[in-house]
């Protein structure tokens, strides 16, 4: 089997060894642009093809060939569009001077080398130019002109383009030599453009001007030949010479036009193509080159002429072999190409199916590796899934959060501008006011408007935070005073609450530099805290010593304290636990980190759930850690607003009153005492501050109607409402939820629980009591429809908990209404209710007592024994319940002033 392996790979590393060996064109491939304009038709062709002849020799080259016929704005179009090509050198013969010295600039600084042909330009930028000495043909064509004239004659002079440098220096060499012949005039100057038509034209033109002529210049051979046939039209081409330059071979150009007597003499003008491609090459190559390259010239007349031309046309044949060579290694090198993908094709296939083979072993060896592979890139890949969960979940309770805290900012404001505007709308309501009343409202409205203030403060504040605009104004004080004082403003809150608060520092002077203002907020805010937090009787110390560098202030209470997860959240700005967010605590304990850390000091917690929270400050000493703009502060100290006259109200008992039970579920303690103290003239109040103990007052008294706010420590009034109206014992009470949250939504998640009505803070007081009047009396008009449809069961609409709680109630009586002993203590334990609650939840769904329920189920159910049955009335009488037919007897008389004896002789409806 190896050895069958091994000659098969042997096989494999031939093939690729074949496959492998270069192609006759292999490397980089370089392309040449050349961009030409000037110049006649055949001269262009006749550089075109030597060059081409020239990249027969190098494979690697390609030309990109442009022809701007004899356009300068196309020609430097077109060497912008050989530059977007991305080409690796240029080589251009431009039409005039003066135009091309920015373009050609341009090329050469983008480190493209630049070969000028033919033409020259006003700019260093080139790597070499490759051209006639125009100046040295003007003057061998002058010497010639001279002799041939025999010093003696009129002379016209065909111009190519005036602004291209090789006329002009044809031109000069021409007027150089004739100055040794100053019996030779040149008379007339034509701008022939390099163009056979233009001269022909030109000439026809001025003709008669032109018949004394002895000789015609021109400064290429085509224009001499368009000269030549309008002086042959004319009779006259004998009677005057025709000089050119280029002398291309061919059979329409120089030499052939000197063959043909057409001509008198030509001078060759070598067209440079090849030299621009031989230095182009060397040039990529990296080789060194000449930067001035002259090609030599001479005269061309009957005397050379058969030589030259026979020379030009072995060259020409030569040139037409080489093509055809060309194209032939082109079609071999395109079935060398085919082969050999053909053979990689092959090579490839053979080591897919060996690599698939091997693999296939591969897979048989490795598959338990494999396995234990994908098993942990399984538990990686789950891994960052979790954690990408637990990234998400985090930034969604974030937004949630952040959410939460702006509804409930709205909360926060709507409380005191409700206790603001509804005791100013109920004084101004009022024709007359008794000075209790006015002095008790106005403390009100000051009071809450300090409250409004200081929250606009804190939302300031955290706005200059956010912004980064927060800066320090210390000053030097004694850190003992300071904090002394503020601890004094809190002494009266802390008497009516009954808690120990009690300042120990360790020292009676500690200099410290601090912000007066941001200091003063912090201390406030953390006693705030501890006072919201501590209930009466508990005790808040606040401690200050020096340890080392730093002063170390500690705030310490025995209230609630906090659980783990609101420890480590404490000063997180839109974070506030599973209480209900508190606009003070939210923002109150991130803004004092914030006023802490621009003081370069540090403040933590350490809370215990059930014994209490302490918050620690560390501050530093001295003024080192401080800029010089920062210590610009005032030791004045500006109290910060408390509400150091809240009290802590106690459940209000009923007032007396007898339109209707009220329970008040708030825990903002200036609105419940106003709600109470305005509804206790109309009806009987009970208030409440939290949602459990408002439904454990419910339950005692069984209100007629509850007010509530939604947002309430722990059992909010959302979730109150739910438990009202889901227990048998509450399910007929109404409830009104008042709060600061009305958008939509909330109203409409506040009637999916049930609630009666929705009122938004601040609300009306008249709206609110006409609310409450129109929702008793509705309940009042339902107690009546129940009063007179239960006993035929036909009760519609209501409460659905409601017509439960009276099918079952009537189902009960029924079943035991033969029961003497059946009675209300019984009938309360089989409902599950105490006495007193179903006495209240009777009287307020059929506006009657159990005791007359119960006389109206024994009484209905005897009329119908008396009128569709024939029993004696001791039947009767035990089927209802009564002990004796004489009691029977009594009891139905007194209830119907007729005996069960008259009642069933009696007609159907009297």
């Amino acid at each position: 089997m190896f050895k069958t392996v091994s000659i098969y790979w042997s096989l494999v590393a031939g093939l690729l060894l074949l496959a492998c060996q270069p192609t006759p064109q292999h490397g980089k491939t370089y392309r040449i642009g050349f961009s030409q304009c000037t110049g006649a038709d055949a001269w262009r062709r006749a550089m075109l093809n030597d060059m081409k002849r020239e990249l027969a020799f190098h494979p690697a080259y390609s030309l990109l060939y442009e022809d701007a016929s004899n356009s300068t704005a196309r020609q430097i179009s077109q060497v912008q569009s050989l530059m977007d090509k991305g080409i690796d050198l240029l080589i251009i013969s431009p039409n005039e001077k003066e135009p091309f010295t920015k373009i050609i600039e341009a090329v050469y600084q983008k480190g493209i080398p630049v070969i000028l042909l033919d033409r020259k330009i006003d700019t260093k930028s080139y790597n070499a130019y490759i051209g006639g000495d125009n100046v040295q043909i003007g003057r061998l064509a002058g010497a010639f002109i001279g002799n041939r004239l025999n010093g003696r004659g009129r002379v016209v002079e065909i111009w190519g383009l005036p602004s291209s440098s090789p006329a002009q220096d044809r031109d000069r060499g021409l007027r150089e030599a004739l100055k040794k012949f100053p019996a030779i005039q040149i008379v007339k100057e034509i701008n022939g453009q390099w163009e056979q038509d233009t001269v022909g034209r030109m000439v026809s033109s001025m003709f008669n001007d032109l018949k004394e002529t002895d000789l015609v210049f021109a400064h290429n051979d085509v224009m001499a030949l368009g000269a030549y046939q309008v002086f042959r039209q004319n009779g006259l081409q004998d009677k005057v010479d025709f000089v050119g330059i280029d002398a291309l071979p061919g059979p329409s150009a120089g030499m052939q036009a000197i063959t043909n007597g057409m001509l008198t003499a030509s001078f060759l003008y070598p067209t440079g193509g090849e030299e621009a491609i031989k230095t182009a090459t060397r040039i990529l190559e990296g080789k060194a080159v000449e930067r001035e390259q002259i090609l030599n010239s001479i005269q061309v007349d009957a005397s050379n002429i058969h030589a030259l031309k026979a020379q030009s046309d072995k060259l020409l044949n030569q040139q037409a072999d080489i093509e055809k060579q060309s194209q032939r290694i082109n079609e071999l090198s395109r079935t060398y190409t085919s082969q050999r993908d053909t053979l990689y094709l092959t090579v490839a296939s053979l080591l897919i199916m060996m690599v698939l083979g091997m693999y296939a072993l591969y897979l048989y060896y490795t598959k338990q590796t494999a396995y234990r592979t994908l098993e942990h890139q399984n538990e990686e890949i789950l891994n960052q899934k979790n954690q990408i969960e637990a990234v998400s979940a985090q930034a969604r309770l974030a937004t949630e959060e952040k959410l939460r805290f702006y509804s409930y900012i709205s909360h926060e404001f709507n409380t005191p501008l409700g206790l603001i505007l509804t005791p100013t709308e109920d004084l101004l309501s009022k024709k007359s006011v008794n000075p209790h009343d006015l002095r008790s409202n106005l403390l009100l409205v000051q009071k809450n408007s300090y409250r409004l203030l200081r929250l606009v403060d804190q939302m300031l504040d955290l706005r200059k935070t956010d912004a980064g605009k927060q800066r320090l104004h210390t000053s030097e004080q004694n850190l003992v005073a300071f904090i002394q004082d503020i601890v004094q403003d809190f002494r009266q809150k802390a008497d009516k609450q009954r808690i120990d608060l009690q300042f120990l520092p360790t020292k009676t002077n500690i200099p410290i530099w601090f912000d007066t203002e941001k200091l003063d907020k912090v201390i406030v805010n953390l006693l705030s805290n501890a006072f919201k937090y501590t209930q009466k009787n508990g005790l808040i110390h606040v401690r200050l010593a020096v340890q080392g560098e730093q002063v170390c202030i500690e705030v310490d209470d025995n209230g609630e304290g906090m659980s783990p997860d609101e420890q480590a959240h404490a000063f997180d700005l839109f974070f506030s636990g599973a209480k209900p967010f508190n606009l003070s605590k939210g923002l109150g304990l991130a803004l004092s980190m914030e006023f802490i850390q621009l003081h370069l000091g540090e403040i933590s917690v350490a809370s215990e759930q059930g014994k209490g929270t302490t918050f620690t400050i560390l501050l530093p000493l001295g003024d080192a850690h401080l800029a010089p703009e920062e210590k610009t502060g005032s030791p004045t100290r500006q109290r910060t607003i408390l509400d150091i006259d809240e009290d802590v109200t106690e459940p209000v008992a009923l007032s007396g009153k007898h339109a209707g039970t009220i329970l008040v579920v708030e825990d903002n303690d200036d609105l419940r005492a106003f709600l109470t103290t305005r509804l206790q003239g109309e009806f009987d109040v009970a208030a409440e501050p939290t949602g459990e103990q408002g439904w454990e007052r419910a339950l005692e008294i069984i209100p007629d109607l509850i007010i509530s706010d939604i947002m309430l420590p722990g059992l909010d009034g959302l979730q109150l409402t739910r438990r009202v109206k889901s227990d048998l014992r509450t399910s007929h009470i109404p409830v009104i939820l008042l709060t600061a949250r009305g958008q939509m939504e909330q109203r409409i998640e506040g009637t999916r629980v049930g609630a009666d009505a929705y009122m938004t803070k601040p609300f009306n007081t008249a709206y609110l009591l006409e609310t409450l009047r129109t929702t008793l009396a509705n309940r009042e008009k339902w107690q009546r429809r129940y009063a007179s449809d239960f006993l035929s069961q036909s009760e519609t609409g209501g409460n659905r908990q409601d017509k439960k709680f009276l099918n079952q109630l009537t189902a009960l009586t029924e079943q035991n209404l033969a029961d003497s002993d059946f009675g209300v203590e019984k009938l309360s334990r089989e409902m599950g209710l105490s006495r007193v609650q179903l006495y209240r939840k009777v009287q307020a769904l059929l506006d009657m007592n159990v005791m007359d329920y119960l006389t109206q189920i024994r009484l209905k159910r005897a009329k119908h024994l008396l009128r569709e049955t024939n029993n004696p009335m001791s039947e009767i009488a035990d089927a209802t319940g009564f002990s004796s037919p004489a009691y029977f007897t009594t009891f139905f008389k007194q209830h119907t002033g007729k005996t069960p004896s008259e009642y069933r002789k009696s007609p159907v409806g009297v």
